[in-house]
């Protein structure tokens, strides 16, 4: 027997099934019926030989089953109808089987009564023999008035032509199977159910049970889960913002085109690197570190921070970081999305500045004469003529406003400061 949901539940029925070889040893075996292999073989043994004997009288069967008696106990013994004489395949069901208290079907109610999953019995005319509460609650109702009720008086027409054809099937087939169906509602919405419906033996008569798990709120949460997805997608690949969403160690594991393109690589070799790689070593870095730890350690769940991105051509170019966590089991930050966006144009790395030759350049972006410089910083004239002709020189600009356009190009300043101030000292809006 190949179902493994079907073996579990027959291990709580008072039946047996087997698999033997052509010698009539039992290879496989299942079905509570019996405890242990003896007892199952020498059931099979004395089954053999009773009916072997009858055989010999004239009287043996010419269908698939007959009763056998075994150890006080009568049992509906079939076999394959193919002709078979070795008993290497067949199926036993104790008929008449109570256990205290005579309740009726409790061979199928006694271990399904108070499972979590909806279990019900019917008969072939469709009304209902047992269920359990789970069923039950289905329909707003408590099992003792399902019970004698029929299909029609618990389901919407169409519902229940649905569920008579399925049972027929059954009945038809002779053999579990697995359905994936809708029903409505006591309140009158839509309901999705996954399971098993199968044939029994109930005193004497075929009966149709069925064990079904409710699997609404699950399709409904998967559904909204991909209709989240694909808009996330959505804005991810067409907004033409760079985005990627990294993992709590670092890793890139999405990125958008546009995230590519700023990073003048191929989507495929930017999903699966190391964030760290793609930024410039610069004093700003400690600012993210600090941001990023408060992240991950749930003490913030935004940050804006500044930080020079790195290409795959080695230029550089200065860029506003928005991060913002995105929540995993038990409140866990599972990852982070990171969006850029007021990105400079991208440059050559600039030759390294002094200090004093940063704060000039700060000062003279803020429209401060010569002499105000000076006195600003305590320093000479003749120092301040020197330091701006040397910037000239190393920024590649002739006149004041063009020195100050390619500090603004080069990420020396920081773009939305004022009064204008380094870029490398800001400091992250989100983690104060």
């Amino acid at each position: 027997m190949d179902d493994p949901g079907l073996r579990a539940l027959l291990e709580h029925l008072p039946v047996s099934w087997w698999e033997a070889d052509e010698q009539g040893r039992v290879k496989e075996r299942g079905g509570g019926a019996f405890a242990d292999l003896p007892t199952a073989q020498r059931f099979l043994d004395h089954a053999r030989q009773e009916l072997s004997a009858t055989s010999a009288t004239g009287d043996a069967l010419q269908d698939s089953h007959a009763l056998v008696q075994f150890d006080g106990r009568t049992f509906n013994v079939r076999r394959p109808q193919d002709g078979s004489r070795g008993w290497t395949r067949g199926f036993a069901m104790e008929t008449g089987a109570q256990p205290a208290g005579n309740r009726p079907y409790a061979a199928f109610a006694d271990f399904a009564d108070f499972a979590p999953a909806a279990a019900f019995l019917r008969d072939r005319d469709g009304r209902y023999l047992w269920a359990n509460h789970a069923y039950a609650h289905l329909y707003g109702t408590t099992p003792e008035r399902v019970v004698g009720s029929r299909i029609e008086d618990l389901d919407t027409p169409s519902d229940a032509d649905r569920f008579r054809a399925l049972d027929q099937e059954i009945l038809r087939r002779g053999k579990p199977v697995r359905h994936h169906l809708r029903y409505h509602r006591s309140d009158g919405s839509t309901g999705q159910a996954a399971g098993h419906r199968f044939p029994v033996q109930e005193n004497g008569r075929t009966c149709v049970a069925g064990i079904y798990v409710d699997i609404t709120d699950h399709v409904r949460a998967t559904s909204q889960r991909q209709e989240a997805e694909e808009k996330l997608r959505a804005l991810r690949d067409y907004s033409g913002l760079p985005c990627a969403l990294l993992s709590v160690g670092g890793r890139i594991e999405q990125a958008g085109t546009a995230a590519a393109e700023l990073f003048r690589t191929r989507l495929s070799d930017l999903v699966g690197r190391r964030a760290h790689t793609l930024l410039a070593a610069t004093p700003d870095l400690r600012a993210l570190r600090r941001a990023w730890e408060g992240l991950i350690t749930r003490r913030i769940r935004r940050a804006e921070t500044s930080a020079v991105l790195l290409d795959a051509e080695g230029r550089q170019r200065r860029a506003q970081l928005h991060l913002s966590t995105v929540s995993g089991p038990v409140g866990r930050v599972a990852h982070v999305w990171a969006v850029v966006t007021d990105q400079s144009i991208a440059h050559e790395i600039h030759p390294p500045l002094t200090a004093a030759q940063i704060r000039i350049l700060s000062l003279l972006a803020g429209g401060s004469t010569n002499g105000e410089i000076a006195t600003s910083l305590k320093l000479s004239r003749q120092a301040v003529d020197y330091h701006l002709s040397r910037l000239r020189d190393l920024l590649d600009a002739e006149t004041r406003p063009a020195l100050v356009a390619r500090a603004y190009v080069l990420g020396i300043l920081a773009p939305r400061a004022w009064p204008p101030r380094p870029a490398a000292t800001r400091d992250p809006a989100g983690s104060r």
